[in-house]
């Protein structure tokens, strides 16, 4: 049946697109005879008919046009689509007009050879035909096909409702590539009033007749000159900061931001302009890609087993598509989530099903299911993303804070070790740097307890830490675009909180780069980049909607949440921050710890965990982690043991330092 149907689509087809290969040859065809009547006409300045149209033209025509037809068969000329000519097709042109002439001119002499008489019988030979020959038919074929080219960008889509009048922004190739398919798609409804670009040079050039207008700063003002409806990205190798200059200075004319998915495959004529989208935040906060070293990363995962915790997750699952692109010899998926198990099996299924699999329905809490599952898998390296991680909750819900995050570290790093595991790598948070959210401070305890590990182990605990990832479930993003499509508000707790951003894909390859590197109890720190504002974030993110601000979209200031920092940090008191033989990633060098007292207290308050109080829970953590800072927040008796000046010197003194930009890296606020 499948059969019939393409024979019923294929006879449906206008004739001129089923036979599109047959009226290209014979358009050829055509053509060289064309040229070659040019040649002698040019010649004799197309006088003297009877010296060059009978005795010459005539015999040789069917000669000449043979020749070309067979050369350009050859070199697949009758299979392009003329109205997407391009440079690449006119060399190809002549390179097979050079083809002909050379067989044209070798066949000319070897006929006259065998046959002198031929010449003998008739006026001389004009030798020069042969060279203005090459030149018209170059000249004939490829200005037939410019005219088509022409034709379907100029005249063929005359109909001007709904067109959107855009400005590119960039003026390089990428530009160049996309105005070009701009021009030659009859069903795009775009009008390119011009170019803008920071490059000096090629401020007043005309690309396609199209002018650069100057430099990105000024698009504002281009956009309103203009009556500009949207501004076409093509600016692959831009700095974000670039970028988001040009959004944020156009906040509140209601332009739209589009780009295309990779816009160096335009220029290679992969995608089209059909496949234009709106630009998105993470385009603007992204960073350059990762450069990882994968041998490295190989020869820890190649042929090996490796388990996943929160497997389901937004970077667990990253995790999985990351490890599985070094084919490990078993990949092993363990979530609490059903559905999200689901999911990225079924994910894995589909990409990658060379990569054998386990799947596992388990909580990291439970000590004998996570035991069952080691001793079934044996996996060589762990990679440990499970966790609770939406502050807010947490603080509601301290108790389970305590169980997932300290509880089932504790039991999947034991489990780790005592099973031969010989890399176990944690995923940790900013958010543990003098943390003042239950969260933090949890993830900050996981920390401890598997640095303390090291000391009788074979295998390798290690840490890495990183901020907010771009479009993981229940972050700021995600809920700024459904606010957004709601008509608003977008509610920002604090128009001075900030926070550190990385895309889920560069987060992921970090932690194999880390993973790979790391030994002894390792904290590895991600390089995160510049800080982003969250109130610009959500003014850019409206703006990118094509929406403005306080017109369209209202932004509402609701209040730091419980737990919540306005500033996140890069360290925690008594630590040092040295280099490793990656750019992007620093380890921490940690203070020595008591650790008998530590693991004392948490296991009194992991057995207590859903008995105490939540500001028991608070006290039991400010125990184990000094740092932790509760009080900041207004939670009081926290710390029975610090006076109440204490508390407010920590207080002004932590505030202060990071809101002056006095904290660096490696410092830590005052206690």
């Amino acid at each position: 049946m499948s059969k019939g149907v393409k024979t019923l689509d294929y006879a449906a087809q206008p004739a001129f697109r089923r036979y599109r290969g047959v009226l290209s040859a014979v358009a050829h065809a055509g053509l060289f005879a064309a040229a070659f009547f040019a040649a002698f006409g040019i010649y004799h300045n197309f006088k003297s008919f009877d010296r060059w149209l009978v005795p010459f033209l005539l015999p040789l025509l069917p000669l000449v046009v043979g020749i070309k037809m067979v050369v350009f068969w050859r070199m697949q000329q009758f299979r392009g689509t003329w109205r997407y000519v391009g440079m690449r097709d006119m060399m190809s042109i002549m390179m097979a007009t050079h083809i002909s002439a050379f067989f044209f001119i070798l066949a000319f002499y070897l006929f006259v050879n065998f046959y002198p008489e031929f010449l003998n019988t008739r006026p001389q030979f004009p030798k020069s035909v042969f060279l203005i020959d090459w030149g018209t038919t170059i000249a004939f074929v490829c200005g037939a096909r410019l005219v088509v080219r022409l034709y379907h960008e100029e005249l063929g889509h005359s109909d001007t409702e709904g067109i959107r009048q855009c400005l590119i922004l960039g003026a390089g190739d990428t530009g160049e590539a996309l105005l070009r398919e701009i021009n030659r798609m009859k069903g795009a409804r775009y009008r390119v009033l011009g170019f803008l670009d920071d490059n000096p040079s090629k401020q007043g050039m005309r690309i396609h007749d199209v002018s650069v207008l100057g430099p990105l700063k000024d698009a504002a003002r281009f956009c309103e000159q203009l009556e500009i409806d949207e501004f076409l990205l093509a600016l692959p190798n831009a700095r974000q900061r670039v970028l988001r200059d040009v959004v944020e200075a156009c906040g509140g004319l209601n332009v739209r931001f589009r780009t295309i998915p990779a816009m160096e495959a335009v220029i290679e004529g992969k995608v089209t302009v059909s496949q234009i989208r709106d630009v998105d935040i993470r385009d603007l906060l992204g960073r350059e890609q990762v450069k990882l070293d994968e041998q490295k990363i190989r020869a820890h995962i190649h042929g090996k087993t490796v388990l996943v915790t929160g497997a389901g997750g937004s970077i667990g699952s990253e995790l999985c598509r990351q490890i599985a692109k070094f084919e490990p010899s078993r990949l092993v998926l363990l979530e609490q989530a059903e559905n999200n198990l689901f999911e990225i099996d079924r994910e894995m299924e589909r990409r990658f099903p060379n990569v054998p699999r386990g799947v596992y329905v388990a909580d990291i809490c439970d000590a004998r299911r996570v035991d069952q599952v080691l001793a079934i898998e044996k996996p060589a390296t762990i990679f440990h993303a499970a966790a609770h991680k939406h502050v807010p909750m947490m603080e509601i819900n301290p108790g389970e804070a305590v169980k997932n995050n300290i509880l089932g570290t504790r039991t999947i790093s034991d489990a780790a070790r005592q099973h031969g595991v010989a890399r176990f790598v944690m995923i940790s948070t900013d958010k543990a740097v003098n943390p003042t959210s239950v969260m933090g401070c949890t993830k900050r305890v996981a920390e401890m307890y598997i640095q303390q590990l090291r000391q009788d182990s074979d295998t390798q605990f290690i840490t890495v830490r990183f901020g907010n990832v771009l479009g993981s479930s229940g972050s700021v993003i995600p809920i700024f675009r459904k606010q957004i499509a709601a008509g608003g508000p977008v509610t920002v707790t604090d128009d001075r909180m900030t926070r550190y951003f990385m895309t889920i894909p560069e987060a992921s390859q970090l932690v194999l780069q880390a993973g790979a590197m790391g030994h002894d109890g390792d904290i590895f720190v991600l390089d995160m980049g510049e800080p982003v504002k969250i109130v610009d974030l959500a003014r850019e993110m409206i703006t990118l909607s094509g929406l403005r601000v306080g017109e369209d979209i209202e932004i509402k200031i609701s209040g730091i949440r419980p737990g919540e920092k306005l500033y996140e940090e890069l360290s925690v008191l008594g630590e040092d921050m040295g280099k490793t033989t990656h750019e992007k990633i620093y380890v921490w060098r940690n203070k020595k710890e008591d650790w008998a007292r530590i693991c004392s207290l948490m296991e009194k308050l992991v057995g207590d965990a859903d008995e105490l109080a939540a500001v028991d829970v608070r006290e039991r953590l400010c125990e184990i982690v000094p740092e932790y800072r509760p009080e900041i927040l207004g939670y009081e008796n926290a710390t029975p043991d610090r006076s109440a000046a204490a508390k407010e010197n920590m207080a002004t003194d932590s505030k202060s330092d990071i809101a002056t930009g006095n904290l660096k890296v490696g410092d830590s606020p005052a206690t």
